[in-house]
């Protein structure tokens, strides 16, 4: 037998710019094929979930199998609606940034369906720990657009007083934690958060989000590791939409097991759901909520989806994979998908949609005209500089002070504020 050296790998994605899409990767299971199990199952009887797809919707739109949460119309119009609007305020937002009127932005193109369906899951009280595409989630939990608009012009309306980058929100009303540029800091966050909800005797649980790339970071497996042994009511969601910035998500171990593995060990149930349905997304989300609220512990959910644009208006996606991929993604649009269930029910048309769509973009772009009265990046009002010295310590030390004193003499020489 000839000897076999060993050989370094290097995860490739199945197709580059200029191939043809190719999502042979994905394995896809029917639409209601998968089991529903009492969420009182134990991890080893449910290892099934992490490997399966979790499906509603059909080929034909129709809701099918045990995961259909058999909401009302009502609920689905509600939910079509949050999901139109992420996508029509994204679209503006972009065009915005272009115009050079903002700075950075980031969409969540093909990837809605994901923060409604799990936020109608969820309940007021229970807190979320967001990544930089749960742009819905924010609306959904009532923060104006007017208010992610401000944020992202860094202006006097800005909550985060001019220290953040854009899309950065948070919420204290809302339940919504920072979003951190440091990726995968959230998960331990919201690990810490359940456990002192389970300490204080809550049914709160947390929720938190990351992408592929991120489940490489160790904060990633801290954050799961005291999850399992604390058994901390939370939901800590993979959103797998095939790419890292550049990077395919088998460099993060894609290739080898589902990200909703990679609990098992530790004890944690996985649940592999199909990111771009609305009804599975739901269904399994209250599943892994009732079971975190009644002492169940965590649960990982992977939701397999795929990013329709670019990463960021600072990336260029032609450069690392097909320009039509996203049309071939063997999963379809969310939106389109829960626009056709309606249709097929009786409960939607074109015309209706078409309507809501006029409608959304009004009101996008009167919250815009809105926006900019409380300053852009060109025009006034401006923040006061000053404000930078303050929300870092309960007393100002003395030599902060005094680079506060200096400044604001400098701006009094120079004609003060905004105009020097």
């Amino acid at each position: 037998m000839a000897d076999k050296k060993s050989r370094l790998h290097i995860p490739q994605p199945t197709a580059r710019p200029g191939d043809k899409p190719d999502f042979s990767y994905l394995d896809l299971s029917p639409a209601g094929a998968v089991d529903k199990p009492s969420i009182d199952s134990r991890t080893r009887d449910i290892e099934y979930l992490s490997s399966g797809l979790v499906r509603v919707l059909d080929d034909d739109h129709q809701a099918v199998g045990p995961w259909d949460p058999d909401l009302d119309s009502g609920k689905l119009q509600i939910a079509l609606r949050w999901m139109v609007l992420n996508r029509v305020f994204d679209k503006r937002m972009w065009q915005i940034q272009r115009q050079g009127r903002i700075s950075f932005y980031m969409e969540a193109l093909g990837e809605e369906a994901v923060s409604v369906g799990q936020g109608m899951a969820l309940r007021p009280g229970d807190m979320c720990f967001p990544s930089y595409r749960n742009q819905a989630l924010y609306m959904y939990r009532g923060m104006s657009l007017v208010d992610m608009m401000c944020q992202c012009l860094s202006n006097t309306r800005d909550m985060c007083k001019g220290r953040q980058l854009p899309i950065m929100y948070h919420s204290a009303k809302a339940n919504m934690f920072s979003i951190s540029g440091n990726l995968a800091t959230q998960y331990p966050h919201a690990v810490g958060w359940a456990m002192a909800s389970a300490i204080k005797g809550e049914d709160h649980i947390a929720a938190s989000w990351l992408g592929d790339g991120a489940t490489a970071e160790a904060d990633f497996h801290h954050a799961i590791t005291f999850a399992a042994v604390y058994q901390a009511p939370v939901i800590l969601n993979v959103v797998n939409n095939q790419w890292a910035i550049s990077t395919f998500q088998g460099v993060a171990g894609g290739e080898r097991r589902p990200f909703a593995a990679r609990g098992l060990g530790l004890g944690i149930p996985g649940i592999r759901v199909d990111g771009n349905d609305f009804l599975a997304i739901y269904a399994t989300t209250l599943w892994a909520a009732d079971r975190a609220r009644r002492g169940g512990g965590p649960t990982l959910i992977e939701l397999v989806t795929y990013r329709g644009g670019a990463h960021s208006t600072s990336d260029d996606p032609t450069k690392y994979r097909p320009k039509d991929e996203w049309q071939d993604f063997p999963l379809g649009d969310p939106v389109e998908r829960l626009k056709q269930h309606l249709i097929s029910l009786g409960h939607w048309s074109e015309e209706q949609h078409e309507k809501l769509e006029a409608e959304l973009t009004e009101e996008v772009t009167a919250a815009w005209k809105e926006a900019q009265q409380y300053g852009t990046m060109t025009e006034g009002p401006f923040l006061d500089p000053s404000t930078m010295f303050d929300d870092i310590y309960a007393e100002v030390p003395h030599h902060l002070e005094s680079q506060r004193r200096r400044m604001t003499k400098v701006e009094g020489v120079n004609g003060g504020g905004s105009d020097s």
